[in-house]
């Protein structure tokens, strides 16, 4: 049972429960957040939370007119940031606060051609840090051309970094074969992974997955929920697979959501990412198997099970099918070789 406290922790203090099933202390407020080591109330405790008030209000540097630091602030309050998604947001705020850190009492004007490039060769080391790192001064520089702060995008002319992304890595069906054999039937890390194989759903969707979302309809019972994609909410009506069917029958029916901690709570989506990681590892699967990776080997199986893209897009909820040709971009080549020569051998003599 998860005890529940009252407020009597200072503001941008609270208790969470981490991957683990673990109820945590932290301080948090905007990006930043900091675990404290001593007990609520005790003079060190306090110590550490008056520390964690100074060094957040040093993180807002004083913007003078023209300045990195000034156009980063007016880029958040504009609309080129508010349409993106809160995910891409917060990833553009780690990258920007990192940029503004560094280089925020700058002139915007002053910067050349030149200064991008040496900025990227600090980091060429790391080249798929380095493009998204052009890519997004880019993005900035070019806000601040349509915002006043100089005439030209510096980076238009800056090198190339040259970095080919293979994406997050889709699971194969012998990941899914040693995750079965290491997790038995009914422990959570498999009922969280066959919800995830058998519904092609994302992580922030599969985690509020509940008793809410089951209908009932004359061709048979299915998930419908809502989900967000791109800034468009989209209404998913999913066919319950057999194999969930018979795990829900099995489930408390007083749970919020089907896939909980030890102590009955509904995991987060990013607790959810690094518990999957975990599992992964303990099966012996790659480091860097997620649940994303299983998001696309669902992807991948509904094509290798007939289905065409449109049908994988009514399952997944894609707004472009162009993403769901990538995500089955690995598919198993000796499946299809095999496919299509017997395809071939019934048309063709």
């Amino acid at each position: 049972m998860i005890l529940r406290f009252k407020r009597v922790l200072p503001k941008h203090c609270g208790y969470f429960v981490d991957s683990r099933g673990k109820q945590r202390l932290r301080f948090r407020k905007g990006a930043r957040t900091v675990y404290p080591k001593s007990q609520p109330g005790s003079a060190e405790f306090l110590a550490e939370y008056q520390a964690f008030l100074n060094e957040t209000v040093t993180l807002r540097p004083t913007a003078s007119k023209g300045s990195v630091s000034a156009l980063i602030t007016q880029y958040y309050e504009s609309a080129d940031f508010k349409v993106l998604s809160q995910s891409t947001r917060t990833n553009y705020r780690r990258f920007f606060e990192r940029f503004r850190t560094q280089y925020g009492s700058l002139q915007v004007a002053s910067l050349q051609t030149k200064h991008v490039n040496a900025m990227i060769d600090a980091i060429a080391d790391k080249p798929a840090a380095a493009k998204h790192f052009r890519l997004r001064l880019k993005a900035l520089m070019e806000f601040g051309v349509g915002a006043g702060f100089r005439e030209d995008n510096p980076v238009d002319k800056a090198k190339k970094v040259k970095h080919k992304d293979k994406g997050i890595r889709p699971w194969t069906e012998t990941d899914i074969d040693d995750f079965r054999k290491h997790w038995p039937e009914g422990s959570s890390q498999r009922i969280a992974f066959e919800f995830m194989l058998h519904t092609g759903l994302r992580r922030s969707d599969v985690v509020r997955l509940g008793q809410q979302h089951v209908r009932h309809f004359d061709e048979g019972t299915r998930f419908v929920i809502k989900t967000v994609k791109s800034q468009h909410t989209v209404e998913l009506a999913i066919p319950i697979h057999p194999k969930l069917q018979d795990i829900i029958a099995d489930l408390p029916k007083d749970h919020l959501t089907f896939i909980t901690t030890e102590f009955g709570a509904s995991r987060s989506e990013k607790a959810f990412t690094n518990w999957i990681r975990e599992a992964a590892h303990a099966a012996g699967l790659p480091s860097n198997s997620s649940p994303h990776g299983l998001r696309k080997a669902a992807c991948r199986r509904l094509v290798d099970a007939g289905c065409d893209p449109f049908q994988v897009q009514a399952i997944t909820g894609h707004k472009n099918l162009d993403e769901i040709m990538v995500y089955v971009r690995d598919r198993d080549r000796k499946l299809l070789a095999g496919q299509a020569m017997a395809n071939y051998a019934n048309k063709f003599e």
